[in-house]
């Protein structure tokens, strides 16, 4: 019951979200962001001039992009100035931080570690927005299994993806003593851990538990690791230093 409650909310956020990326960006790439363009500041013809802006995705079109492309066909963007492509992610995809510094993009949908890596390594990118204040990642489990709270998980193969092993798992290592030899690479197939109920595999909320059960069968049991003290922002948005400093206010 309470998986459908969270999905319903996340639903109604991502409806919203695209107002909050629209915000986002007119205010690192329009000075004039308290409101949509005015009569004179239209181009020949009587259309808005709009400023052409590339967003790169994390990942192929899903429920959790849902507002980016919703502000597109209902124009929101065009009504704050902003002609918005949006650059589809995946999994043959270069890194939003090389799209970013490529000119590939403009802006990209990153992660919340992506800020504190690009402090650490010196890289001139900024994050300036974060859709989600709760990561929606979780762990996936089979049920009667022995499998009851995160910690169960401990000693049991767990398929995480490389993005898995620079975020959550750290924590994991460190707070319930899980250990790398449980690691299996995960390639967003549920085939593997379908195929063995000792398993557990990562997931979104909103998106592999619905998966699993639909091809399962059954309904696995779901563990937020928001709930386990992973306390990070996700979808965030992230773009080139030099862009903010021209545009500042």
């Amino acid at each position: 019951m309470w998986v459908s409650g969270f999905i319903l909310k996340r639903r109604r956020f991502i409806k919203y979200s695209s107002l909050f990326l629209a915000s986002t960006v007119i205010h690192a790439c329009n000075n004039n962001v308290s409101q949509a363009p005015s009569s004179n500041e239209m181009s020949n013809g009587g259309a808005k001039k709009l400023d052409k802006i590339t967003f790169g995705t994390n990942w192929l079109a899903q429920a959790e992009h849902g507002g980016f492309y919703q502000a597109i066909a209902t124009g929101i963007y065009k009504d704050y100035g902003l002609d918005v492509t949006i650059k589809m992610g995946g999994p043959q995809v270069a890194s939003g931080t090389q799209l970013l510094l490529g000119g590939a993009v403009d802006f990209f949908m990153g992660q919340g570690v992506d800020a504190i890596n690009a402090i650490a390594e010196g890289i001139p990118k900024i994050t300036v927005a974060a859709i989600f204040q709760k990561d929606p990642q979780c762990l996936i489990a089979h049920p009667n299994t022995g499998v009851n709270t995160l910690p169960d998980l401990k000693g049991r193969p767990i398929y995480i993806s490389a993005g898995g092993s620079i975020t959550y798992w750290p924590l994991l290592r460190a707070k319930y003593k899980f250990n790398d030899a449980q690691k299996r690479p995960y390639n967003f197939n549920p085939a593997p851990f379908l195929a063995d109920k000792t398993s557990a595999q990562q997931g979104y909320i909103t998106s592999e538990p619905l998966a699993i059960e639909k091809q399962g069968g059954f309904k696995p049991v779901v563990f937020l690791l928001a709930d386990y003290d992973f306390t990070a922002y996700a979808t965030t948005i992230e773009t080139k230093k030099e862009l903010v400093q021209k545009n500042q206010i």
